[in-house]
């Protein structure tokens, strides 16, 4: 990661709850484990982009 930008980010209570849990599974962040799910999605995205 190059540059970072700081957001302000609303969730609902059950999603950041939901992705709390994933992120302690995950040992990550919340913070990680939203950028690292952003970053799966961008990339199924652009290789979805790309197949003929």
């Amino acid at each position: 990661m190059d540059e970072e930008t700081k957001i302000t980010l609303r969730l609902p209570a059950d999603l950041h709850r939901w992705l709390t849990a994933q992120a302690k599974s995950a040992r990550r962040s919340l913070n990680s484990e939203i950028v690292h799910r952003l970053e799966i999605q961008r990339d199924t995205v652009a290789a979805d982009t790309e197949s003929p």
